[in-house]
């Protein structure tokens, strides 16, 4: 017998959260996700948009993160 599962984001996001996951390198951003990326830095995507691309692409706001962090930018949490 076996069982097999997925993990959906949330499920994701839970354990990111408590701090079980291993944290790593985001992988390299597509030129869509990029471009995505630039516009939302830029202000052109709202907040509640965004965070329905990060729900679907988690790899978005680790991101979001390094570029704020790299560029002195901090967010409003």
């Amino acid at each position: 017998m076996s069982i097999h599962f997925t993990v959906s984001g949330l499920t994701r996001s839970l354990i990111h959260s408590l701090g079980l996951d291993h944290e790593q390198a985001p992988r390299p951003l597509t030129p869509e996700q990029n471009l995505l990326l630039d516009c939302y830095l830029a202000g052109q995507i709202p907040d509640s948009a965004w965070s329905d691309y990060v729900f679907e692409m988690p790899e978005l706001e680790k991101h979001a993160q390094a570029r704020r962090a790299g560029s002195g930018v901090r967010a409003l949490t």
